[in-house]
Formats: C-alpha cells, sequence, structure tokens
C-alpha cells in the first residue's frame, strides 16, 4: 500500500507531529510505501496572498528537511520505503522560476507533486483553497464561481502541459480542489470537457494522477480529489492513479481511503 501525499512539521499549516510518529504510524497502518511532499519554497519574487503567508516552508529550511528525510529513510529501510518529495506550486507566471529552482532541487528527490493552489486575477494572486471566505472574494473578483472554475481548470492544464524540466514533477496534485467548497458556493459549470482534455494530456505526458481523500474530510466538498467520474475516465486512459492522504497531521494519514474506488 502506498501513500503519496504527505505533509510533515515543516509545513507551517500543518501540525507539529513528529517525522518518526507519521512514519510509525504509516507502518501500522499496512504502508508498503510513503512519500513526504512538504510544500516547496515559493518562487523568489511571488508574495504568498495568505493572511499569515503560511502556504509553503522557507527556502533557508529546504537543506534540513531533504536531510533529515534522507536520514529517517536509511534508518526505516527495513520496515517501509519512504520517498523524499516536495510539492510544488505551478504558478502563472513564475515558470522559469520553478524550472530552476526544479532543476536545483530535482536530483535530490525521489519524488514530487505539481498543484495549483493559487489563481492570477488583476494583477494580483488569490488562494483558492484557504477558506470559505477567501473563496467567496475569489468569486467576487471574477465575477461567478463558473468563472472560478474555468481559470482553475486552464492553470491545471497549463500545468500539465508546462515545460518545467527535466525534473518536472510526474504527479499532478488534486485536480479538483477547486471544489473544495462547492457545497457553499455551488454552480453551473461543466467541467467534463476540460477535465477529459487535462487527462487526455497527462496520458500524452505519462503522468500520474494524485487520488486525494482530503476532500472527503471537508464538511463543504465531502467527496475526493478527484470525484468518482472522473477517476473512471482517468483509468480508461491507463494513467496511474496514486492514492494520497494530503496528511497534515498523523491523524489524517488514511483519511478517504474508504471512499477510493481503488
Amino acid at each position: 500500500m502506498r501513500d503519496g501525499h504527505i505533509h510533515t512539521p515543516f509545513c507551517p499549516h500543518g501540525s507539529d507531529d513528529a517525522l518518526h510518529e507519521y512514519i510509525e504510524k504509516a507502518i501500522s497502518l499496512g504502508y508498503t510505501d510513503i512519500s513526504f511532499t512538504e510544500h516547496a519554497p515559493l518562487p523568489k519574487g511571488f508574495i504568498d496572498p495568505t493572511p499569515y503567508q503560511d502556504s509553503a516552508m522557507k527556502e533557508e529550511q529546504l537543506a534540513s528537511y531533504v536531510s533529515i528525510l534522507q536520514s529517517l529513510k536509511k534508518q526505516y529501510e527495513r520496515h517501509i520505503r519512504i520517498h523524499v518529495g516536495l510539492e510544488v506550486d505551478f504558478i502563472v507566471g513564475y515558470e522559469q522560476e520553478t524550472k530552476t529552482f526544479l532543476n536545483k532541487i530535482g536530483p535530490q528527490l525521489d519524488d514530487s507533486i505539481l498543484s495549483v493552489h493559487f489563481l492570477h486575477i488583476d494583477n494580483q494572486y488569490m488562494c483558492i483553497d484557504y477558506s470559505e471566505d477567501m473563496f467567496g472574494n475569489i468569486v467576487a473578483s471574477f465575477g461567478s464561481v463558473e468563472r472560478v472554475y474555468d481559470a482553475y481548470y486552464n492553470t491545471v492544464l497549463a500545468s500539465v502541459v508546462a515545460d518545467l524540466g527535466p525534473y518536472k514533477p510526474k504527479r499532478i496534485g488534486h485536480i479538483t480542489l477547486v471544489r473544495k467548497f462547492h457545497r457553499a458556493y455551488p454552480c453551473e459549470y461543466d467541467d467534463n470537457k476540460i477535465i477529459t482534455r487535462i487527462l487526455d494530456e497527462m496520458k500524452n505526458r505519462q503522468l500520474e494522477l494524485d487520488y486525494n481523500g482530503a476532500g472527503t474530510t471537508k464538511p463543504l466538498c465531502l467527496e475526493p480529489y478527484p470525484p468518482h467520474w472522473v477517476v473512471k475516465e482517468a483509468l480508461k486512459r491507463g494513467i496511474p492513479l496514486v492514492y494520497g492522504s494530503d496528511a497534515h497531521s498523523v491523524a489524517g494519514l488514511h483519511q478517504g481511503i474508504e471512499h477510493m474506488l481503488i
């Protein structure tokens, strides 16, 4: 069993649970492989738009993060395979900075995820999954929920086709994260066409799909990222699905697994 999306105490908006606690809990749950995929430092020049600017670890923490995980990887190698990874943000306008970062850190990583959390509008960036209130502000900025969805999915598509160099992450993170607050902000947006295009481009580039359980625990979502119909379309195309708890605490490990199709 594999969990390909786990956060750590290096996450400023997560818990202080120790890394060894995550590892030992994963072993007790029967996992054979886990990937620690902390939020990578945001690109130089990018200003985190969240209220506490706590979306990602700081650049100066990165070497320590990798070093500690490499040590734990060796320490636990007879019990579980630990993959050292990052969750890297795809941010429109910062593609070159991201490529430069990946070229530098890529050789030290075993695994990584490319995700969209920030949308660009009117010379500013907004975080789509921070809070229900902030999502409402994004809707107001874009003019409708439908326009937010359209911008999000087109940004995900851009992440899939972007040239980020040889160390571009091979897995696309929570491709329906925009639905985190869908029960509070329902809409009539038909995402079938854009999502199937995303999946087609993923297949063409031999990318994996993060099958993320976190949405099942969010009261305004209550579904995996992505929902079942998307998973079925991915399976039709032979796209590898990798379960990810997206745990930000030890208690979050294994979350949503009972709602998954595989």
